[in-house]
């Protein structure tokens, strides 16, 4: 395997046209999917029946990192592996939005919501899921627990510092 592997992806998001009577629109993100070049560069509509629209951005270059196998190991881990994908409604004009980024990293996701930012998740397919779970059998190495002294065996000044001598 190479040192940075990567796939080409394409998200579809769905657009939905007062979908209740407090929002004039909701956004998701509705899949992933596979991105060989024939979509072209351009984000395009797909179809639109007034009430749900569904858009295809294509051209996510989607990279494993070393220093994100965690994360990669956290979400296949969970028993359900999920795409994760950043997105951002568009600030002039609300009725659009796009995804920004496609990761596969739980941790790099948490970071996300940690920063207020909009982020979905959809199944990842069983054949990404191998790809991606060779990639981390081959180069995620778990640190060793360090264990930690319970608070009756501490000495009260080192109570609730995480201190305990060895």
């Amino acid at each position: 395997m190479s040192d940075r592997p990567s796939v080409r992806v394409a998200v579809l998001m769905e657009r939905e046209h007062q979908p209740n009577r407090w929002e004039d629109w909701r956004h998701r993100i509705a899949e992933v999917v596979p991105d060989e070049g024939a979509f072209g560069p351009e984000p395009r509509l797909l179809r639109d029946d007034g009430k749900t629209a569904r858009f295809l951005f294509p051209g996510f270059e989607l990279e494993l990192f070393k220093d994100e196998c965690e994360g990669y190991y956290l979400n296949l881990s969970s028993g359900a592996p999920v795409w994760f994908v950043m997105w951002r409604v568009d600030d002039e004009d609300p009725s659009k939005a796009r995804p920004e980024i496609v990761s596969v990293s739980y941790n790099e996701a948490g970071r996300w919501l940690d920063a207020q930012e909009r982020v979905d998740n959809v199944p990842l397919p069983a054949e990404l899921r191998d790809w991606l779970q060779a990639w981390v059998d081959e180069h995620y190495r778990p640190e060793p627990k360090k264990r930690q002294r319970p608070a009756s065996f501490q000495r009260p000044e080192d109570r609730g510092r995480g201190g305990g001598h060895g």
